[in-house]
């Protein structure tokens, strides 16, 4: 996708119809008051992105079984490059 096109919030009134456009190849960011506030952007990148959300689960949301497995697993080789982020 493309880089956003920044447009204050009055400007995407007056010419709504041209940024709705510009979203199908696009994002589409309005600002108000010089700040970031909304992205538009095509429905296909949308369900895109949302494809890509992960489920989050609870220790609760696994059973018993599952959190022995769990318990048993030992993380993969190239993890230990991620140990500095214990100390945070």
């Amino acid at each position: 996708m493309a880089d956003p096109v920044k447009v204050s919030a009055a400007e995407f009134q007056r010419q709504s119809g041209r940024y709705f456009d510009l979203a199908l190849t696009q994002p589409v960011v309005i600002t108000r008051n010089g700040r970031d506030r909304t992205v538009m952007i095509s429905t296909e990148e949308y369900q895109r992105l949302k494809r890509r959300d992960r489920e989050v689960l609870a220790g609760a949301d696994f059973s018993e079984a599952e959190l022995q497995e769990i318990a048993k697993s030992l993380p993969s080789s190239g993890a230990d490059a991620f140990d500095d982020e214990l100390d945070r």
